[in-house]
């Protein structure tokens, strides 16, 4: 399709990035289940591993299917270029590998994923770096925790499990002032509800395993790249304004301009930690994007209803979710996330652990799945599950105490939701 800023989200959902194969018109974008590309002589080999010219060299590092995923998220994002890998998780260690160093900091929301909370305060010490855990409704403690050698601010846009919104805008012009990229994962709120681009991020990383694909198919991640920030502003980011000795001087920032990130992400980033997305997962994930603003309306219709009816309910301490006018970031949702707070929320349930572990046995709906963004309901007990790594501490800052659960609200017809609710919370709490 052409390149146009005048498409629609739900045509762009369908046709950014993909083309009739040239080979056979095949309309549907084909799985290139192949490891490497031939050549077309020495001469044009020499200048694709020169970064001389584009092109496909060996499926660690490029792949045709993924090059179309890779350009449907970042048209949907908002983006000029993406790179996808294996995971959420290697998007994470990805999308930091070009900025950080030894002895260098990113300071972190404490409302993460209880899997990015251990990643950022326990592995990533191994590569000699650390993370500041810093409540991001609290500006001036993020202010305070930048320091020279912080390289990065981390958030959600959706906060996971909490459903908390952040205020992207407000970090975003923190990070600026810092000289330091916002980096937001956008995972829970897809680029139908919320674009951190616009809102002055610089990189936004997914778990393509959740909503995008929405199926519970496969897993992959996705690093998006604004292209707005300037890499050579300051020498904080060697990896992109510095020669490069693997590629005889070259500098990322200086040769590829607003793509620089982008191609450092393959051509190092990929290359070196292997953290490749498999071109059937891609195919997978693009089959799902074709219906992302279908799916997002239903989940977030469902989440508002289950949501005030748990609200409602005695047996219920708290609800969590930002759509609902009691939260305190109902007005933020109103501002930042105008189509939804999504469908990913948690809620308190009276009786504590015992009567949270009771509830999810007696769910018949739902499913007790380490998973959220399906089309399925899911539901899980975060203390005893995703977030056990954590101290009580750690657990409580990040919305996920011994008497909370996390549901992720599917696209099943509301009534029936509730209804498997209500029976599971008369035996949670009998």
């Amino acid at each position: 399709m052409s390149d146009t800023p005048n498409y629609g989200f739900d045509t762009l959902q369908i046709h950014a990035g993909a083309r009739p194969d040239p080979a056979t018109g095949a309309r549907q974008t084909p799985i290139y289940q192949t490891t490497a590309y031939v050549f077309r002589d020495a001469d044009h080999a020499a200048a694709l591993f020169n970064l001389q010219e584009v092109g496909y060299i060996y499926s660690r590092l490029t792949n045709p299917t993924v090059a179309v995923l890779q350009e449907r998220i970042a048209t949907l994002e908002g983006g000029v270029g993406a790179v996808c890998c294996s995971s959420g998780h290697a998007a994470q260690i990805m999308a930091l590998f070009p900025l950080m160093g030894p002895g260098r900091n990113v300071v972190a929301s404490t409302r993460l994923y209880g899997g990015t909370v251990t990643q950022f305060s326990q592995t990533i010490k191994r590569f000699g770096w650390s993370a500041k855990f810093v409540d991001t409704d609290d500006l001036e403690a993020v202010k305070a925790a930048i320091d020279e050698n912080t390289r990065a601010v981390f958030c959600e846009s959706i906060a996971n499990p909490g459903g908390y919104v952040t205020d992207i805008r407000a970090l975003a012009d923190l990070a600026d002032a810092a000289g330091i990229p916002l980096i937001v994962d956008n995972t829970s709120a897809t680029p139908y509800l919320c674009r951190p681009i616009e809102q002055g991020a610089t990189l936004v990383v997914h778990s393509t395993t959740k909503y995008l694909t929405g199926n519970g198919t496969v897993t992959g991640g996705c690093i998006v790249d604004s292209g707005r920030f300037d890499w050579s502003a300051n020498d904080k980011f060697p990896s992109l304004s510095a020669p490069e000795p693997a590629y005889h001087g070259l500098k990322f920032h200086e040769t590829f301009g607003s793509l620089a990130y982008t191609f450092h992400g393959i051509a190092i980033g990929l290359r070196d930690l292997g953290m490749t997305m498999n071109p059937q997962a891609a195919h997978y994930t693009l089959m799902g994007i074709e219906t992302l603003s279908l799916r997002m309306q239903r989940h977030v219709e469902n989440a508002q209803k289950v949501a005030a009816w748990l609200e409602a309910d005695p047996r219920v301490d708290y609800v969590t979710y930002a759509g609902l006018p009691s939260s305190p970031y109902y007005d933020r949702v109103q501002k930042c996330y105008p189509k939804g707070a999504g469908a990913l929320f948690t809620f308190a349930v009276k009786g504590g652990y015992e009567a949270c572990v009771k509830l999810v046995n007696a769910l018949e709906i739902f499913s007790h799945v380490a998973n959220l963004g399906d089309a399925r309901s899911l539901i899980i007990h975060s203390a005893s599950t995703t977030h056990r790594q954590l101290s009580p501490e750690q657990q409580e800052a990040a919305g996920a105490g011994p008497n909370v659960v996390r549901v992720s609200i599917g696209i099943e017809d509301a009534a029936d939701i509730i209804a498997d609710l209500d029976q599971a919370l008369a035996k949670a709490t009998a």
